[in-house]
């Protein structure tokens, strides 16, 4: 059971297994390790993330969920910063080791044995306290991963809509941070937004940024076959010559 929860089991799933007053038996001899009240990890003190994602959740009874940053994160939206797990529920009380949030509305599933709340969502709950590239990255990353449609982060009116709206006018599936954090400074910047990672009809090229209207475009484009670089030759379309920038 543990090995199929990231080696986190409850204290109702150990009673379950006919263990009652061998519990504090188990604790004492270090074979269980106490993460919240009524949480436990099985054989190893350290758990992995996702482990401690789990054993929150299970700390916050029926109907808890990850969501907020956590959520992202799981979602693969965001890079972990090291801060306490984020649990909703509908009627959820302070717990030590745990941000604590309360909602009667919780859209969520199961992903990696974990339940959290969907996608929409988790951008929903971040988009009010993490910094517009963040933001940004979260988005970009959502919709390269096919986990959103830009539609429903435009039916969303609640707190962060506004945030979510400044974003969505310059989102689009990039394939890194660095990408992310470059549309981010053109935004800022004023600078209409590119194609990002579009094909060039006849090439091989995939530039990270295009700018059809002016012939312009950023690189990197795709290695040879052999494994060398690829060639840093502006591509040709028809008869026009893009010309390449080579820094900002």
């Amino acid at each position: 059971m543990a090995a199929r929860q990231w080696g986190v089991v409850n204290l109702a799933e150990l009673r379950a297994c006919g263990l009652t007053s061998a519990i504090e038996m188990r604790v004492e001899a270090g074979r269980l390790f106490r993460v919240h009240r009524g949480v436990y990890a099985v054989g190893i003190p350290r758990l992995s993330l996702n482990g401690r994602f789990l054993a929150a959740v299970m700390a916050c009874g029926e109907g808890a969920v990850l969501s907020h940053y956590s959520a992202a994160v799981l979602w693969g939206l965001r890079t972990w910063i090291e801060h306490l797990p984020d649990v909703t529920g509908p009627d959820l009380r302070t717990r030590a080791g745990i941000n604590v949030h309360r909602s009667s509305n919780i859209e969520s599933t199961v992903h990696l044995g974990i339940p959290v709340v969907t996608p929409a969502p988790a951008l929903f709950d971040i988009a009010p306290t993490v910094p517009p590239w963040s933001l940004r990255g979260a988005v970009n990353e959502a919709l390269n991963l096919r986990l959103i449609e830009p539609v429903d982060l435009i039916r969303h009116h609640g707190r962060g809509a506004a945030q979510l709206r400044a974003v969505l006018a310059t989102a689009a599936p990039t394939k890194s941070e660095n990408e992310n954090l470059v549309l981010h400074l053109l935004d800022e910047a004023g600078i209409r937004k590119p194609l990002v990672n579009p094909t060039i009809a006849g090439t091989r090229l995939i530039p990270d940024f295009l700018w059809p209207a002016h012939k312009l475009g950023r690189d990197h484009y795709p290695s040879r076959p052999d494994g060398r670089p690829g060639s840093q030759e502006p591509p040709r379309e028809g008869t026009g010559r893009y010309r390449a920038l080579s820094r900002w």
